[in-house]
């Protein structure tokens, strides 16, 4: 457990690092990009209020994650939370990619979330474990699930 600390925070530097990883976790999660920035706002904004004391820029990260995806959880368990298609402005560099997010996309959120943790982020399962706050068992199954899930997916797709 982090507690607070009294020493400047380097905003900059936080925000220049970790700003781009926790929003493709969040889109991945949240399937929505005004979400997505709102949820990782609230992040940084959870980071300042709580200041906490981390021994090293890896807990940081983690910190900052684990944060990241309790508030998405919040925000996918809200009564008007309902799925929305995916923006059209969305930034993909091929339309293969943008095939590809379509099909992450139409996995569900839990399902999501540990495949861009795993694949996009590099997370091991137990890592996972602890950032979800899942048992590592559960991880690996729905790691295992999920996988069906986008090869039955991109199957389907290519007949």
């Amino acid at each position: 457990m982090a507690i607070r600390s009294n020493r400047p925070v380097d905003w900059e530097r936080i925000v220049t690092e970790q700003e781009n990883r926790l929003y493709r976790a969040a889109l991945a999660i949240l399937g929505d990009a005004s979400e997505a920035e709102d949820a990782v706002q609230d992040t940084f904004l959870k980071y300042l209020e709580k200041r906490p004391a981390l021994e090293s820029p890896t807990h940081e990260q983690r910190w900052l994650m684990r944060v990241l995806v309790n508030g998405c959880k919040t925000r996918l368990r809200a009564a008007w939370r309902r799925n929305l298609p995916l923006e059209e402005g969305l930034a993909v560099a091929s339309p293969e990619e943008r095939a590809e997010l379509e099909e992450l996309m139409a996995l569900p959120p839990k399902d999501r979330l540990v495949i861009h943790l795993y694949y996009y982020e590099g997370y091991k399962t137990a890592e996972i474990a602890q950032i979800t706050g899942e048992q590592e068992g559960t991880v690996r199954s729905r790691m295992s699930r999920a996988r069906e899930k986008l090869r039955t997916l991109l199957a389907e797709e290519e007949l």
